[in-house]
């Protein structure tokens, strides 16, 4: 197989000079032995009473005294460059009081520097999409904001647009950077002999599959508060990585790391849009500084359709060849999407055809064009969902050409080694246990029987199942934790982790409760501060709670080591003979010997014990890859087009559950924004004008 970087692990992080190469533990340990008391049951959520009673204060929710409130001025075309902006009668505008644009010192900001050098600037002149930004205002209240964003007046020279990516690779193209619409050289993936898979093969089947473009659309809408103290700037955002912006507002800022803190306590959904480092946050620090007051800027519903990234459409024909008894020979995947405007997300397509099932002979190219639409940001398993429509409907095609059943097609090509990553074994292959067990509780046989016999009038009913894979989800250093026992036996846990609504917060405290025996009530939880805690990558890719957890566990195995030696000291006990209950180290051997928390950190003059966790390596030569299986039934009228979904399940195996309650909220809110992907959310862009025709929640439809 011709071997590609794939895959691409760096969308978790904007600042890839900032990972650490965190230490390896000092002792590994190995999983709990015992029956577990607390974790893999079902917790509320630590701060289950301030989601629910308004109390939790989101970024959103932050106000601070004298706080100034910002709005952009966006180019309202797909393409053109800014001749002149006119900002007089906005700064005339009552509470006004400062506006930016690209002629303001300091706001010559690089900007889309992932890759290779700038492709723009904070505020660049030539707009690439709709929703570029041109200036930006800070007065007393956002409606006065707002009204001085109105009265800027620019002028704008038209350009040709392109906003399909196939169209976009086409002789005459209009050009979105000069050189052309290639975002990067093709990528060509190979494996075995595609022409000869296809003469082994007794079917062979092809068909084009086409996929919209996908928005993100958390809660909470996208925004920061910046407030400087002297030299030193602190912002509250709402991201997924603290430790990201962090680097990029000071490298942006020309500011040494330690002078930018970053906090993001609360976090109103971010499904990936929130791993990217907005401008907005810079444009926020930038008006801050000017006026010497703090500066809120949040962007508007309307503004988060359009600037601020999304899953990007895809169009990709798959060929297969397969024998009569259902095994393939060969997969071909042909793929086109765009990177919007920008380059540095190429989020690549073709991973499951080359991973999913096992197949011989595979061959993917995929290639990526710039637009003039919004740049693509990573959104739940970037990449995956695209490729999984178009595969599935070639699995199914293939079962009905064969006369196979699509459960008994899919478990007859199931992989035992990663055939992406050199044929290393899985250290658990759960696809075939995520689609038998699926099919079991889900009557596939008898439902298919069911649905078959009740379709005869223009209401049509059908069941369909899918499977699906994911090349993330293993965790991995860079990840520190620290654990902090006080006198009284109270904890406060520290780890830069986001917890963008996912319960990661509670899984850490069930943690350190499961590892050192002290009631969940008893544990705080400082994470997402860059002022307080220490370093953790960018939470998305399902990476946070396999990278997190090890880090937080280990710190707290440190903090019991530290209490058991002390206690063996006072006690004159070997310390396996030690265990923790109630706030004390007693002995196995004999119930008379104890020894209290306080007692043991008093005698000694301290008044905590800190416990120190790093994340450690995965195994050497074995992949660690989350499998699923969905299965549906539905129902469609005929005459009108409506369809309703009576029924979803899903299989997945996810290795070690730590909540049951937050994980089957995470996968049924996977399941329910793929009912949206599937039915319902479409970016829709007009041909005439190149302009977002749905960018509000009116026209853009999200399940509810």
């Amino acid at each position: 197989m011709a071997k590609e970087s794939f895959p691409d692990r760096s969308y978790h992080n904007e600042a890839e000079d900032l990972m650490p190469a965190t230490p390896e533990p000092d002792v590994k340990l190995e999983p709990w032995q015992r029956e577990t008391r607390i974790v893999g049951s079902r917790q509320p959520r630590i701060d289950a009473y301030e989601r629910v009673s308004g109390t939790a204060c989101f970024t959103y929710d932050v106000l601070l005294p004298e706080m100034l409130h910002a709005a952009i001025l966006r180019s309202p075309h797909p393409h053109a460059v800014v001749k002149s902006v006119d900002t007089s009668a906005a700064e005339r505008m009552p509470g006004v009081r400062a506006v930016i644009t690209d002629k303001t010192p300091g706001a010559d900001v690089p900007w889309y520097t992932r890759m290779g050098p700038p492709q723009s600037r904070l505020f660049d002149p030539h707009c690439r999409f709709e929703g570029e930004e041109v200036a930006a205002v800070a007065a007393e209240t956002v409606h006065q904001a707002w009204d001085a964003v109105k009265a800027i007046e620019v002028e704008y020279e038209l350009l040709p647009y392109v906003t399909d990516p196939e169209e976009a690779l086409q002789p005459g193209a209009p050009h979105v950077h000069e050189g052309g619409n290639e975002e990067a050289e093709p990528i060509h993936m190979r494996r075995g002999d595609i022409e000869r898979g296809f003469a082994e093969a007794d079917v062979v089947l092809e068909e084009a599959f086409s996929v919209g473009t996908h928005i993100h659309v958390p809660m909470e809408s996208f925004g920061s508060v910046a407030r400087w103290d002297g030299g030193k700037l602190q912002i509250w955002d709402s991201t997924q990585g603290v430790y990201a912006v962090m680097a990029v507002v000071a490298r942006s800022l020309g500011l040494a790391y330690n002078n930018v803190r970053v906090i993001s306590r609360y976090v109103g959904g971010g499904f990936g849009a929130k791993l990217r480092v907005g401008k907005y946050t810079v444009i926020a620090a930038l008006l801050a500084r000017m006026t010497a007051r703090p500066v809120k800027l949040f962007l508007t519903r309307e503004e988060t359709f359009t600037s601020v990234g999304n899953r990007p459409g895809a169009k990709m024909r798959i060929k297969a060849g397969s024998k009569s008894d259902g095994t393939l020979t060969a997969l071909r995947l042909e793929n086109y999407s765009t990177q919007g405007a920008y380059g540095g997300n190429r989020y690549r397509v073709g991973a499951q055809v080359m991973d999913l099932y096992a197949c011989p002979n595979v061959w993917v190219d995929e290639r990526w064009s710039y637009t003039n639409t919004c740049q693509a940001r990573a959104m739940r398993a970037p990449g995956f969902p695209q490729c999984s429509f178009a595969l599935e409907q070639m699995m199914d095609m293939l079962a009905e050409r064969l006369g196979i059943d699509p459960v008994q097609l899919r478990l007859r090509n199931v992989p035992e080694v990663s055939q992406l990553e050199e044929n290393q074994p899985y250290t658990s292959t759960g696809l075939a246990a995520c689609v038998e067990e699926g099919a079991r509780e889900f009557r596939w046989r008898e439902s298919r029987d069911t649905a078959k016999r009740g379709s005869e009038s223009h209401i049509k009913r059908g069941v369909g199942m899918a499977a699906c894979n994911w090349w993330a989800g293993d965790g991995g250093p860079p990840s520190s934790a620290t654990v902090e026992m006080f006198v009284d036996g109270s904890v406060t846990i520290r780890t830069g982790a986001s917890d963008i609504g996912t319960g990661t917060k509670t899984v850490a405290a069930m943690v350190v409760a499961e590892e050192i025996g002290i009631p969940q009530d008893r544990i705080n939880i400082i994470h997402a501060d860059t002022g307080n805690a220490p370093y953790h990558y960018s939470s998305g890719g399902s990476m946070t709670l396999p990278g997190a957890v090890p880090a937080i566990r280990q710190a707290a195995f440190d903090v019991k080591r530290q209490l058991l030696e002390m206690a063996a000291e006072d006690l004159q006990l070997p310390k396996e003979d030690l265990a923790i209950e109630e706030y004390s180290v007693v002995s196995r051997s004999d119930d008379e010997k104890s020894v209290a928390f306080e007692q043991l950190m008093r005698s000694r003059e301290l008044r905590n014990v800190i416990g120190k966790g790093f994340r450690g390596r995965n195994p050497e030569g074995k992949i660690v890859r989350p499998f699923g299986a969905q299965f549906a039934e539905v129902q469609v009228n005929t005459l009108t087009g409506e369809v309703r979904i009576l029924r979803l399940l899903g299989a997945h195996d996810s290795g070690k559950v730590i909540n049951r309650t937050t994980y089957d909220s995470q996968v049924i809110g996977g399941m329910t924004q793929g009912v949206g992907f599937g039915m319902t959310e479409h970016r829709h862009i007009d041909a005439l004008t190149g302009k977002v025709c749905n960018g509000n929640l009116h026209d853009y439809k999200i399940p509810t």
